[in-house]
């Protein structure tokens, strides 16, 4: 809706008002990428949420720039915090993933010793066929 709104409604000279900066993308590259491309098009983008109001000024484009550098830092402490985690759980024996599903795969052998076919397991187990399919020769 967003991408169908910028390439068809949007024009030179109209103006894109958002109330927080997210609103304009997935992540901080993509929403640097899509002020780049609007304001290349010669539409003003004005975030409500920031002291500088007109994010194609340069005084928006330096908040931006300020904001991109604080979000990139903060990215990259976050992955530290996470990687730290994960190697002090594993320290702690802790097993990372999913659980192994040791009942839905004996149930569906059971099901199989009654001669019963993947799709009668399914249905009677109450699971889709790719699940049963997954675990019929384990």
């Amino acid at each position: 809706m967003f991408r169908n709104m910028v390439d068809n409604k949007l024009e030179s000279g109209d103006s894109l008002i958002v109330l927080k900066l997210d609103r304009l993308g997935r992540n901080n590259i993509d929403v640097q990428q899509t002020i780049t491309m609007l304001t290349e098009r010669g539409i003003k983008v004005v975030c409500l949420d920031l002291p500088v109001k007109d994010l194609s000024s340069p005084e928006g484009k330096l908040m931006l720039q300020m904001i991109a550098s604080f979000a990139e830092f903060e990215k990259s402490r976050l992955r530290e915090r996470t990687m730290d985690g994960l190697a002090r759980a594993k320290a702690n024996g802790v097993k990372l993933g999913r659980p192994i599903a040791t009942s839905t795969t004996k149930s569906v052998i059971a099901k199989k010793e009654m001669r019963f076919t993947q799709n009668q397991t399914a249905e009677l187990l109450s699971i889709s066929l790719r699940t049963v399919k997954r675990h019929w020769n384990k």
